[in-house]
């Protein structure tokens, strides 16, 4: 018997036990860097010439891993062999595939701090943001592969006379998975397994700034006892490999999330039928946010303050579901401003490979020029309370950055910087503040902070976003409690970690026999 499914817990990194552990797990994977790993199609691990080098963002030299770089011709070679694969795969029993996803979570769950270390030294997380990441992973994988067995139970249908009446679900076909590097493993995992307990085969182009933890994923997966074929890991360039395979006949699925601007190329991509194609492809798309906490007038401030600061600086910022704007109610403005500036100054900037440092680098050269490009509009847009420096001559390091007094249309006001950069924009009234939160084409993850029963339920209605929260931070959602999936341009509203998930995965088969 399944037990219920409950979400795995975080670790307590104050107690001494817990400490020394992860030091250790730190310096296993310290022995670890430099590693190469290959390509593996339907098993075969394969080394090509052309590599991606995956670097510290901390120690911008340090070599986490090398990794074999696929082209076009092994991305028609795993193509080719997750179609075949597939033929079997549908047939395995739901069960059966729940369970390969129970023994990889319980491997997880022992190798827990290894993969959490590995993600502070490849994309320099912290200790608690990395391990709530492996735990989130750990969650996916326990959570889809309860909801599979419940959806290869029977579905209710409305009985009639003289027949028999069944729905069943089937799986798709061949999926290209294509995870972002700012959860390199909790999303990674769970966009892959959701895919693969549904019964369909998939083609993992992991990203390349963080692809030796998806690496490690795929040799976990192989020690689960997954078969063959089922999961091919194809790390490779977007422009070559990752079009390939979405433009591809046999692509049967998509699975994105990263940005605006990728996620609707894939979207146009995919709705081009190629040759040969029998099928509309699905994409399946979470493409980011603009997220903002509202502070009414009669709001904990210092609740609200804690909440800004988790959210907006929480993994440098690099998080789909960051508080990039705090919209604060005219009255409290002042003192909402001045209670988050003192608490982002008590951040700890540095190398997340100590403890004690709770703010790292931003992932690469990229992200830091073009965070460093929207400070500088955001000086001219407004008035820089906090940070605004950078330095990369070891890693790629950005102060928590506040800019006060922006308007809502303010560039930094509109576009995701995707940084430790959060701008303040003050609102007349509570409903000007509704104005404001909604005034932007993503609709992602949001707060509110406010104490009175009637403005909670106004904004319960009016705020719109996929994932609404009350008197507590932006970010951390729970697998389960809080499926997580955006409106408008933040993608289709997939829901992760909710009961509509695998359905994404699947199509639904009718069948009536007559007596």
């Amino acid at each position: 018997m399944i037990k219920e499914f409950t979400p795995e817990p975080l670790t307590d990194f104050s107690k001494e036990e817990n400490r020394k552990a992860f030091e250790a797990a730190l310096e296993l994977v310290k022995s670890q860097l430099g590693k190469e790993y290959p390509l593996i199609i339907n098993g075969e691990k394969i080394f090509t010439e052309k590599k991606i080098v995956s670097y510290n963002p901390a120690k911008k030299d340090e070599v986490i891993g090398v990794v074999s770089k696929a082209n076009q011709e092994l991305a028609e070679k795993a193509i080719q062999e997750a179609a075949k694969k597939f033929e079997e795969w549908k047939r395995f029993p739901a069960e059966g595939r729940a369970r390969l996803l129970f023994k990889a979570a319980a491997i997880l769950r022992r190798r827990k701090h290894e993969f959490s270390a590995t993600m502070v030294y490849e994309a320099g997380k912290s200790w608690a943001e990395a391990d709530a990441d492996t735990a989130e992973a750990i969650d996916f994988m326990e959570y889809y592969g309860r909801e599979m067995v419940r959806l290869a139970g029977p579905q209710k249908v409305t009985p009639l006379d003289g027949e028999t009446n069944d729905l069943v679900y089937i799986p798709l076909g061949v999926g290209i998975i294509i995870p972002p590097w700012n959860f390199p493993l909790a999303i990674l995992v769970g966009m892959t397994t959701g895919a693969v307990v549904s019964g369909n085969t998939v083609i993992l182009k992991p990203a390349s700034a963080t692809p030796v933890i998806a690496a490690k994923f795929a040799e976990l997966l192989e020690e689960a006892g997954i078969p063959a074929g089922v999961v091919n890991y194809l790390p490779g360039s977007g422009g070559e490999v990752g079009d390939y395979l979405v433009e591809h006949p046999l692509t049967r699925f998509i699975s994105f999330t990263g940005s605006r601007e990728i996620g609707l190329r894939i979207t146009e991509k995919a709705a081009k039928i190629s040759p040969g194609q029998k099928w509309i492809k699905r994409v399946v798309a979470e493409m980011g946010g603009k997220d903002a906490i509202l502070v009414d007038h009669d709001a904990d401030l210092n609740d609200a303050a804690n909440a800004i600061v988790a959210s907006a600086y929480g993994f440098q910022g690099q998080k789909c579901s960051a508080c990039s704007r705090a919209i604060v109610h005219k009255d409290v403005y002042d003192e909402v401003l001045n209670l988050v500036t003192e608490k982002a100054k008590a951040l700890s900037i540095g190398d997340p490979v100590n403890v004690k440092n709770n703010f790292g680098p931003v992932i690469d050269k990229a992200a830091f020029d073009s965070i460093n490009r929207y400070i500088e509009i955001g000086k001219k847009e407004g008035r820089l309370v906090l940070g605004g420096n950078s330095d990369d001559s070891v890693g790629y390091f950005i102060e928590p950055t506040i800019i006060a007094d922006v308007d809502s249309k303010a560039v930094i006001g509109q576009e995701e910087i995707f940084g430790p950069v959060l701008a303040v924009i003050k609102a007349e009234d509570f409903e000007d503040g509704v104005r404001i939160f909604n005034d932007t084409e993503y609709g992602l993850t949001g707060s509110l902070f406010a104490r009175s029963r009637e403005t909670i339920e106004k904004g319960r209605e009016e705020l719109h976003c996929g994932n609404l929260y009350f008197n507590r931070k932006s970010t951390g959602a729970i697998v389960g409690a809080h499926p997580f999936g955006g409106f408008n341009m933040s993608g289709t509203d997939s829901k992760t970690g909710g009961q509509d998930y695998l359905l994404l995965f699947m199509q639904l088969k009718s069948i009536s026999e007559k007596l």
